[in-house]
C-alpha cells in the first residue's frame, strides 16, 4: 500500500513541470490529480469573485452620493476594505464616527475654498479724541456700515452721531501697568498696539482677518479683499508693507508692517497674539511706537512680515503725484498721512479729492492708479496713463524702464535727506525744460453700457510751461484726453502685468483718445 507522501508526489511533480505534463518517472499514470486541481482552482476563483462583489457593494453603500474621484471617497473605500479584512461584523457606531469625521473634513475644505469677502474682515481703527472731528471725514469716504465691520478705538470719549455712517466707537482699556521708556515717543503707542487683541476679545463671529489702520488711512476695500483672498486665513499671516523712507526702515525695521498704511493679521494669529501680547509688551519698554511693538511680538511668535506693496504708509511730504502716477504693478490697497501731503487732485480739499477718486474706484477698482505706457509715434510723444487719476504726456521718447520710476514730486520724511534716502528708485521730474510733463487730471468717469466699457475724461492742468524751441508737436494743443477701458475685476487673478495703451485716431480738435486694456499677444511698449 502506497503511503500518503507517494500519492502526493505526482501532483507536485506535475505542478513543477513547465508544460503541465507529468515528469517522466514520477508516477504519471495516476489521473485523478488534474481533476482535483481544476476543482480546487475553480472553487478559489468563485470565492474570490463573490467576496470582491460583496466589498464593492459595501463600499458604495457607505459612500452614498459622493463623487467617485473625490479624496474622501478613496479614503472611505480604503477604510471599508481594511475593516472588512479585519472583521466580518463592523461596528455600527464605528461607521457613524467615520462618517462624522469625513463630513467634518469636507466642511473644513469647503470653508477654505469659499472666497474671502468684506464681511469676513474686521477693521480696528486707531484714533485720537483731539483729532476725531477732523479725521472721521476720511473714514466716511471708504467705510460702509451696512457691508463692513469695524471698531474705532479712542483714548477718550467723543460725541458720536449714529447718522454719521461710521464704525462703533470704543474707549481703549487702561495701559498704565505697562512701562514706557522711550523719550522721543508717546505712551499711546501701547494702547494702539493692543487694538487687534482688544478687537478679538469682542467675540465677533465668522472673522477671518483683522485689519489695522489709522483714522487718516483710506482703504480701497475691494482691493484689500483681492489681496487677502490669496492667503489661507487658517494659517498665521502678518501682511503689510514698509515705509517709503529708507531711514525709517533702518531705524525701525525692514521686517515691520507700518500701521498707518494698514496691516492684516489672520484670525488664528490674532488668537495666538492675544495670549502673549501683554507679556510681550512688558519686555519692550524702550520701543518707540505701536508698529514696532507689534513686530516684536510677531518675531517672538516666529511669524515674518508678508509684504504686499499696495499698502502705502507714505512717509513723505509734499505732492504724492510722482508716487501715484507710477504705482507699482499691484492693487492699490491704502493711502495714509493724508493730512501731511497735498490734496491728490488740484483745486480741491483733501477730503474732496479723495471723494473724487472714489468715482473711478466704483467703476473698476482693480485698475485704480494702474500705469500703462505707450507712444504717439507720429508726434514723438511718450504717454503715461495712471487710470482713474492722471495722464502725463512728454515730448520725446522715454523707455518704460524710466517711466516706471516715480518722479520726485515729494520730499523725504527726514527733510535734510536727499533722494538717496528712499527705499525705491526715483527719477527727476524732468532733465530738460522741454521735457516737463503735461499733466491731465481725471475730471469725470462713467460706464457706457452700450460700449460695455468705462469712459473717463482727463482735463489738462493749466500751469505755465517754459518755452520750448523743439520742432515737434506741442502737447499744450490738447485740452482733453479720453480713455476707453473695459472693467477687469479679475485682473489680479492673473500674473502681474501692466495693461497696454494704444493711441486712437480722433477727429475732435484738442482731444486725444486712448484705449487701455489687457496687452494683446505680442504687444510690447515700444516705439
Amino acid at each position: 500500500m502506497k503511503s500518503q507522501k507517494d500519492l502526493e508526489k505526482p501532483i507536485w511533480d506535475q505542478m513543477r513541470s513547465p508544460s503541465g505534463n507529468p515528469i517522466p518517472g514520477t508516477g504519471s499514470s495516476i489521473r485523478p490529480a488534474p481533476k482535483l486541481m481544476v476543482w480546487l482552482i475553480l472553487f478559489v476563483s468563485v470565492t474570490y469573485v463573490v467576496y470582491t462583489l460583496k466589498l464593492v457593494s459595501t463600499s458604495r453603500a457607505c459612500d452614498g452620493e459622493r463623487e467617485p474621484f473625490s479624496t474622501t471617497h478613496r479614503l472611505s473605500s480604503t477604510s471599508t476594505s481594511v475593516t472588512s479584512n479585519i472583521t466580518s461584523e463592523p461596528s455600527v457606531q464605528n461607521q457613524a464616527d467615520a462618517h462624522r469625521h469625513i463630513h467634518k473634513h469636507e466642511s473644513q475644505e469647503l470653508r477654505v475654498q469659499r472666497a474671502t469677502e468684506i464681511h469676513h474682515i474686521v477693521f480696528g481703527i486707531a484714533a485720537s479724541a483731539k483729532l476725531w472731528n477732523q479725521r472721521k471725514e476720511y473714514i466716511k469716504i471708504w467705510y460702509q456700515p451696512d457691508d463692513m465691520r469695524g471698531v474705532v478705538w479712542l483714548d477718550d470719549s467723543v460725541k458720536s452721531n449714529e447718522t454719521d455712517n461710521l464704525p462703533p466707537v470704543k474707549i481703549s482699556s487702561d495701559t498704565s501697568q505697562f512701562p514706557y521708556k522711550n523719550k522721543q515717543g508717546h505712551r499711546s503707542a501701547i494702547r494702539i498696539s493692543r487694538i487687534v487683541s482688544e478687537t478679538l476679545r469682542l467675540g465677533l463671529r465668522n472673522v477671518r482677518w483683522f485689519v489695522m489702520g489709522d483714522d487718516d488711512t483710506v482703504f480701497i476695500t475691494e482691493n484689500l479683499v483681492r489681496v487677502l483672498r490669496k492667503y489661507d486665513h487658517n494659517q498665521y499671516y502678518y501682511i503689510g508693507s514698509l515705509s517709503e523712507s529708507h531711514l525709517q526702515n533702518i531705524y525701525f525695521s525692514y521686517g515691520m508692517a507700518y500701521g498707518g498704511g494698514g496691516f492684516a493679521i489672520s484670525y488664528p494669529l490674532a488668537k495666538a497674539l492675544v495670549k502673549m501680547q501683554d507679556r510681550c509688551i512688558h519686555r519692550y519698554p524702550g520701543l518707540y511706537g505701536s508698529d514696532d511693538r507689534m513686530q516684536a511680538c510677531m518675531a517672538e511668535l516666529g511669524v515674518p512680515l508678508t509684504k504686499e506693496f499696495g499698502f502705502h504708509q507714505y512717509d513723505v511730504y509734499g505732492n504724492l503725484f510722482g508716487l501715484l502716477a507710477a504705482h507699482p504693478v499691484t492693487p492699490l490697497v491704502s493711502l495714509h498721512h493724508l493730512d501731511v501731503v497735498e490734496p491728490i487732485f488740484p483745486n480741491m480739499t483733501r477730503v474732496q479729492a479723495l471723494q473724487h477718486l472714489m468715482v473711478p474706484k466704483k467703476l473698476d477698482s482693480a485698475a485704480l492708479m494702474q500705469q500703462s505706457i505707450c507712444y504717439d509715434k507720429r508726434k514723438t510723444w511718450t504717454i503715461s496713463v495712471s487710470w482713474g487719476f492722471a495722464i502725463q504726456i512728454f515730448r520725446g521718447i522715454f523707455s518704460p524702464r524710466e517711466m516706471e520710476m516715480p518722479s520726485r514730486t515729494f520730499l523725504n520724511w527726514y527733510r535734510r535727506a536727499d533722494y538717496t534716502a528712499y527705499a525705491f528708485n526715483t527719477r527727476p521730474v524732468s532733465r530738460n525744460h522741454c521735457q516737463k510733463p503735461f499733466v491731465f487730471y481725471m475730471s469725470k468717469a462713467e460706464f457706457n453700457s452700450t460700449m460695455n466699457q468705462t469712459v473717463s475724461e482727463y482735463a489738462r492742468h493749466r500751469i505755465p510751461h517754459p518755452q520750448c524751441r523743439w520742432k515737434m508737436a506741442n502737447p499744450a494743443e490738447l485740452d482733453t484726453l479720453v480713455i476707453y477701458k473695459k472693467p477687469d475685476p479679475y485682473q489680479w487673478d492673473r500674473s502681474p502685468r501692466r495693461n497696454c495703451c494704444r493711441v486712437l485716431k480722433s477727429k475732435k480738435k484738442g482731444v486725444m483718445e486712448i484705449d487701455v486694456g489687457v496687452c494683446r499677444p505680442g504687444e510690447v511698449s515700444e516705439v
